[in-house]
This record gives structure tokens, C-alpha cells and sequence, in this order.
């Protein structure tokens, strides 16, 4: 009977440790807000940028309109009077094919 009275409390002690027991959830509640913090130092200045590439050749322009015609030169000095021609003395025949 010794044994059976052991026996029978460790099967009650193990049967009653494997039961789910209900878990305690801790709920934090929150309490006034405290004060603002001190405001933080200025970060360090950023590293300069690559440079952007070389842009596309332009496109060729249009060709210029024709100039206006230009205005008519002065009429030119009358030329110096040739000499006088020597007189002929020798009769020239054609004398016509057949």
C-alpha cells in the first residue's frame, strides 16, 4: 500500500503538471509623457556629386536666305577716239564656187 499511495501521487503530479495552465499577460500601461529631448547636433555635410556626362551635338541649322540683288555700278567714262584708218589700196575678188 506504501507503493501505491507513491505511485498514485506522482501519476496525480504529472497528470496535473501536463495540463494547460493559463499564462499571465503583463499589460504595460503607459504613464505621462516625459519632457522633450535635447536637440541633436547638425550632421556633417554630404560628399559632392559626379559630374553629369557631355550633352548631344546639336542639330545643323537651316541654311540663310538668298540676299537681295544689289544695286546697278555708274555707267562707265566714254573711251578714248581711235585713230584715223589709212586708206585702202588694194581691191580684194571673191570669185563665187561653181
Amino acid at each position: 500500500m506504501k507503493f501505491s499511495m507513491t505511485l498514485s501521487a506522482v501519476c496525480m503530479a504529472l497528470a496535473l503538471s501536463a495540463c494547460e495552465r493559463p499564462s499571465t499577460t503583463v499589460v504595460a500601461v503607459p504613464g505621462p509623457a516625459g519632457a522633450t529631448g535635447a536637440k541633436g547636433s547638425t550632421g556633417d555635410t554630404g560628399s559632392t556629386g559626379n559630374t553629369g556626362n557631355t550633352g548631344s551635338t546639336g542639330y545643323t541649322g537651316q541654311t540663310g536666305a538668298t540676299g537681295g540683288t544689289g544695286a546697278t555700278g555708274a555707267t562707265g567714262d566714254t573711251g578714248a577716239t581711235g585713230d584715223r584708218g589709212k586708206k585702202g589700196d588694194t581691191a580684194v575678188v571673191i570669185v563665187p564656187a561653181k
